[in-house]
């Protein structure tokens, strides 16, 4: 190969540091969560926004949305969506919650049904965007109301109400149920899970073949089948992991409360794509990172419980929220068109 040659080849062409940075999706997110951070501890630092119990209030609240996130963000990378959830959510909670209150299970075996509905809805998902080639909005969304409606038609028949109480009993040293309890050196046990749960994605994405699929799959998937991805394939896996996400969500909501309602996870799946989005994904698909969707959810955290401690009416979260997502989307569309220059 010519010198010249060589000189052009992308795989070999050097980048500045600064261009490198630019390309990373995750930039916004983190500048962002700089900004949010900085804002809130000069108005709300001496309100306890600083203080140990205030650092862990935002952070349960980041962590608990940050395992959806990581999730919807490999989704997103994908390019699909799951709007199904949310009524997952409820559906999981459920799922352990009346085995265990109504006919005496054991809480693990509670859980390990819940994880194995979950993987089910999840590759029903993926198996009718497959095969019906709709988009993945329209499918998620109507499984969303069947999720809901099965969740609150079955839990009525079979208790005669929407809520079901008595599990923290229960679940008292169950080995399984205990990684889903606790707060070990103070810290809720969630925070751990979103942690774990953003290495493996990271991971997966990053150094895995299955990360390059992903990509490949969200950004071109007929180029990606032409090259032997096996496109559905990984967009079931992508499917089942949003599900086992959601489950993850309810088992830590359902064991830490000692209650499960059929109204839990309501718009946790906008909130998790909202966080994706901040964090970077693009809503075509193709780009994106876990580490970005941490980030977002990191800032969705903040704001939430920064609110609080200024004293401001919390019913103006939703301002910041619709803000903060549209700015977002804009700084990703500039991101994006850098990225692309700098290649």
């Amino acid at each position: 190969m010519s010198v010249t040659t060589q000189a052009h080849d992308e795989r070999v062409r050097r980048m500045s540091p600064w261009r490198k940075l630019l390309s990373r999706p995750e930039l916004g997110a983190v500048a962002g969560a700089a900004l949010v951070f900085t804002f809130f501890a000069l108005v709300a630092g001496d309100s306890g926004f600083l203080s140990f119990r205030g650092v862990v209030s935002w952070l349960e609240v980041s962590a608990q949305l940050g395992i959806l996130a990581v999730a919807a963000a490999l989704l997103m990378i994908g390019g699909e969506f799951d709007l199904s959830i949310g009524s997952m959510i409820g559906a999981a909670g459920m799922v352990i919650a009346i085995p265990i209150a109504l006919y005496g299970w054991p809480a693990w075996a509670a859980i390990l049904l819940a994880f194995g509905a979950a993987l089910l809805v999840g590759f029903l998902n993926g198996t009718i965007v497959n095969r019906t080639r709709l988009p993945s909005f329209i499918v998620t969304l109507a499984l969303l109301f069947v999720l809901r409606g099965l969740t609150i038609g079955f839990t009525r028949l079979l208790t005669g109400r929407t809520q079901v109480s008595g599990l923290r009993a229960a679940a008292a040293g169950d080995p399984l149920a205990a990684l889903f309890t606790g707060s070990p050196f103070g810290i809720p046990v969630s925070v751990f899970w979103w942690a774990a749960l953003a290495a493996l994605a990271t991971w997966i994405l990053l150094k895995t073949r299955f990360g390059n699929w992903i990509f490949g799959v969200g950004g071109d998937a007929e180029a990606a089948r032409s090259t032997g991805v096996p496109v559905e394939r990984v967009r079931i896996l992508l499917f089942m992991g949003t599900a086992t996400a959601a489950t993850i969500f309810a088992a830590l909501q359902v064991l830490s409360f000692g209650s499960a309602d059929v109204t839990r996870g309501l718009q946790k799946e906008f909130e998790a794509i909202i966080a994706a989005v901040i964090g970077g994904c693009l809503l075509t698909g193709g780009y994106g990172s876990a580490i970005g969707a941490v980030f977002g959810a990191l800032i969705f955290g903040m704001v939430q419980q920064g609110i609080f401690f200024t004293g401001v009416n919390t019913d103006w979260f939703q301002v910041f929220l619709g803000a903060m997502l549209l700015v977002a989307v804009m700084v990703n569309n500039v991101i994006r068109k850098r990225a692309t220059e700098a290649r």
